[in-house]
């Protein structure tokens, strides 16, 4: 009989006050976690020797066990390879009702109280959708265009003969050679004023903005979020502080003077100036001084979220904030997860110097390191160039889909839907028609194949107009043109 992994075998117990016989328990077990799926069919069981060593029994008990099972026909035995669960259930067994009962999947069921916090209950989750769906998945870059032989290679090579630091518990700061990298890359490239120790290596930015809302906020202190905003800082910040004060934002950003008028003691404010999310506006040098100010005068901090920054398509990409701030107010969010690809998780914060040990320890709490190996390949990515000319490849064929896509939707649907783009970053806003509810339009285009999020869902209140938030980064033309035409069914549909 064909073997099916049996991973790790589940531990068997007794009621040690049952009088029934040892062999008939251990039958009574066997059969039990067959009938409810346990064991799987195929699976292979235990050595009659080795399950009396592990219970403490002898041999001959679970010999009898077993040949009881066998007898009625549960396990099969195969010479010379081992005993396995039998990969069907007897047919008397099924007339008698055995194994007919589902295991319970609704656990609300359950007797006893079923009580979760209050604050689970309120965090609203982001949009899910099946994986293969990449017209116009948001965050999504062209993993295609990923040089995986280059990372590969790498990661062979800090594999071949490992340190002992490679397979231990790394720094809860992060990979030294790592954090200098990223340090020498974000002072040369996003204008960023900091030093080695005030990186701290993060599993994503989702990650970051957590351990930043945790290490500067306590319940009930309010915290600016754009309006609309990255739906993410709203559960990052609402989880601790419970607390977020949408600010509204135009074409120069956040606009600071009604942040002011609606909280003017906001204990921080949560900022994506380089390329908003998602509206895509760069925030105006004023508002960035003034909001610098603000901080400043009341004692308060600015998250500043630099998600996608590497791809302006302007001659040389708008500076952080994070380098204007002369009184050390600000905490700087980056990743590498629209750089390189999602699932490395690999992002990081930059930190005020005097913040690095209640940031270390909020960093403990929850997550002791990260994957020192992946930090060393990436210090390695980034050392030798590949980083820098990844970048600059991605960089043009964002801006030439960028403009595929805004092409193809004016073609199709013109005056239909408004579009907010921008030079930069990996997506672009279609403003649906006044009325048309874009939750409606979104669940309408996921069961067509194309991916999106309801702009809907980047407010806290209900918006006056609806749209869809495309990501590009990882649809070619075809893809586009297909894309672009589902799509426009679907919105043509609603009206």
């Amino acid at each position: 009989m064909k073997q099916v992994s049996a991973g790790f075998f589940p531990s068997i117990a007794f009621d040690e006050r049952e009088s029934t016989p040892m062999y008939r328990r251990l039958y009574d077990w066997f059969r039990s976690a067959i009938l409810t799926g346990e064991l799987r069919p195929g699976q292979k069981l235990p050595s009659t020797r080795y399950l009396a060593s592990e219970l403490n029994v002898s041999r001959i008990t679970v010999l009898c066990a077993f040949q009881q099972l066998a007898a009625e026909g549960y396990i099969v035995s195969s010479a010379g390879s081992g005993t396995y669960v039998a990969k069907s259930i007897p047919d008397q067994v099924t007339r008698l009702g055995f194994g007919k009962q589902p295991r319970l999947t609704n656990h609300s069921q359950c007797a006893g109280s079923r009580r979760i916090s209050q604050l689970s209950a309120k965090i609203s989750p982001f949009p899910t959708l099946p994986f293969g769906l990449e017209a116009f998945r948001v965050g999504l870059p062209a993993l295609d265009r990923f040089p995986i032989a280059v990372w590969s290679r790498l990661v062979a090579r800090r594999w071949r003969q490992p340190r002992k630091e490679m397979l231990m518990y790394g720094d809860r700061m992060g990979f030294g050679p790592c954090r200098e990298a990223i340090a020498e890359y974000v002072t040369t490239v996003r204008g960023v004023r900091c030093n080695p120790s005030q990186v701290m290596i993060v599993n994503g930015s989702q990650q970051g903005l957590e351990i930043s809302a945790r290490a500067l906020l306590d319940p009930g202190d309010p915290v600016w979020i754009e309006e609309p905003g990255y739906p993410g800082a709203v559960q990052a910040f609402g989880a601790v502080t419970g607390n977020p004060i949408p600010v509204p934002v135009d074409r120069d950003g956040l606009d600071v003077k009604e942040g002011i008028k609606r909280c003017p003691k906001a204990r921080a404010a949560f900022i994506t100036p380089s390329h908003q999310f998602p509206m895509a506006m760069t925030m105006s040098a004023g508002r960035r001084m003034m909001l610098l100010d603000w901080a400043f005068r009341n004692n308060s901090w600015i998250v500043e979220d630099d998600y996608d920054s590497e791809y302006d398509f302007r001659k040389r990409p708008i500076a952080a904030v994070q380098g204007l701030d002369t009184n050390a107010r600000v905490i700087y969010v980056g990743t590498f997860s629209k750089v390189l690809f999602p699932s490395l998780r690999i992002g990081y914060l930059i930190i005020p110097s005097d913040l690095v040990s209640a940031f270390s320890r909020i960093r403990q709490a929850s997550d002791l390191s990260h994957s020192t190996l992946e930090q060393a390949v990436l210090a390695d990515f980034i050392q030798e160039g590949h980083l820098a000319r990844h970048i600059r490849r991605m960089r043009m064929l964002y801006m030439e889909r960028n403009g595929m896509l805004a092409a193809e939707i004016e073609m199709q649907l013109g005056s239909t839907v408004e579009l907010v783009s921008a030079q930069a970053g990996m997506h672009l806003v279609c403003l649906l028609p006044a009325g048309v509810e874009d939750t409606i339009v979104w669940q309408e285009a996921a069961r067509v194949g194309i991916a999106s999020w309801p702009l809907s869902i980047c407010y806290q209140r209900k918006p006056e107009r609806g749209g869809l938030i495309l990501g590009y980064g990882a649809v070619d033309r075809k893809q586009i043109q297909d894309g672009v035409k589902k799509l426009a069914a679907v919105i043509q549909g609603s009206l």
